[in-house]
């Protein structure tokens, strides 16, 4: 039996969809190897903090997925639609905006991203306003339908989404709620983005917003930047550069989470220590109340070609581990070694197979397979 016992998770034979993530979903226009400012081709793929994790479970791990957003009914939304579908997921939930002809009113997200290499840092440059997804608001969704007559094993929804507006906020709740009520399991990335919350109140605004979040979340996930900005838990002499010295210091805040919040059964986070934008030391911690804090496997002076993305992976790799019954220092090995693989390749998504993660999770290397 699984270490997360306060998970119940619905079986996969009464459900539609194993996992629905609900968030935005952004073109995302990368220059490669090159500078936004300097480019003169962009490669294009699909992305967002939200969509990501669901993604990864339907394309690494076989998964049966879909996405809850909203985008506006032109040629953009439509490739953006097209890449989803290459995605994998289930777009019948996408709700689709009609088009103004200018974009006055609404848009479709668009998102530039630097992957960034040795001393020069990743840079992403969103074009978001007024997108679609961040006017959906309370009602425009069937919460019941979907999860009581399709049936959804496990709902993740995060912190970019609830930032986008008031109401963006307010759809998350009713939909942590309603999930909830049907015996859906719940997960939460809080993903902090100074940048969202900058001119809607800032930190003090992300905090109101999340802490009421959190008070419906199963499993909760975020950085140590995420857990002081998004819920003010703060430890001191712990920063994103986190050291093995002070994991026992990030692991009592974790612990102090769960305390204030005992509606969460699992915590998980990732461990980065930035030597350049290429070479990163990689990790990740999880809790539950029956295990306590656990540790994957470290990897120092892990090389990475686009950083952007691997904390979703992580939390896909997570998740995946939970729905499949394994115990959680198992899971936190899968999130650990797809987050770690998912930032060997470019984009904001996973080109990684479950075999891949299996292999690396139990210690393999990077030796040819022929």
């Amino acid at each position: 039996m699984a270490d997360h016992a306060a998970l119940t998770i619905r079986p996969a034979d009464e459900c539609r969809y194993d996992a629905v993530s609900l968030g935005e979903v952004m073109l995302r226009l990368d220059p490669g190897e090159g500078r936004i400012r300097t480019a003169r081709s962009f490669r294009a793929w699909e992305g967002g903090g939200e969509y990501n994790v669901t993604r990864g479970l339907r394309r690494a791990f076989g998964l049966r997925g879909a996405i809850v957003t909203a985008l506006v009914d032109n040629e953009v939304g439509r490739l953006v639609e097209d890449l989803m579908l290459t995605g994998g997921l289930d777009t019948q939930l996408v709700q689709w905006v009609p088009y103004d002809g200018i974009g006055r009113t609404v848009r479709n997200g668009l998102n530039f991203t630097e992957r960034g290499f040795g001393v020069r840092g990743a840079v992403g440059v969103s074009d978001r306003g007024l997108t679609a997804a961040s006017q959906m608001k309370p009602g425009d969704v069937d919460w019941d339908h979907l999860f009581g007559d399709l049936g959804v094993r496990w709902l993740h929804t995060g912190g970019i989404f609830a930032a986008l507006s008031e109401t963006t906020a307010e759809v998350v709740v009713e939909a942590v709620t309603a999930a909830k009520k049907h015996g859906t399991v719940v997960s939460y990335d809080l993903n902090y983005r100074p940048s969202l919350w900058r001119s809607i109140g800032g930190q003090a605004k992300a905090q109101e917003v999340n802490k009421r979040i959190a008070e419906h979340i199963d499993v909760m996930i975020g950085n140590e930047e995420d857990f002081t900005a998004s819920l003010g838990f703060e430890v001191e002499g712990v920063d994103e550069n986190l050291s093995s010295l002070e994991v026992d210091k990030f692991a009592a805040m974790i612990e102090t989470a769960a305390a204030a919040y005992p509606n969460f059964a699992v915590i998980g986070t990732t461990m980065r220590t930035v030597h350049s934008a290429s070479i990163n030391d990689w990790g990740a911690l999880a809790w539950s109340r029956e295990t306590g804090v656990v540790q994957s496997t470290h990897r120092e002076r892990l090389e990475i070609m686009d950083r952007v993305g691997g904390g979703d992976s992580f939390a896909s790799g997570l998740i995946f581990g939970l729905l499949d019954g394994q115990p959680l220092r198992t899971a936190v090995e899968y999130g650990a070694a797809h987050g770690a693989l998912a930032m060997t390749t470019p984009g904001d998504t996973t080109m990684v197979t479950k075999a891949e993660v299996l292999k690396l999770a139990g210690g393999g290397s990077a030796r040819v397979d022929r």
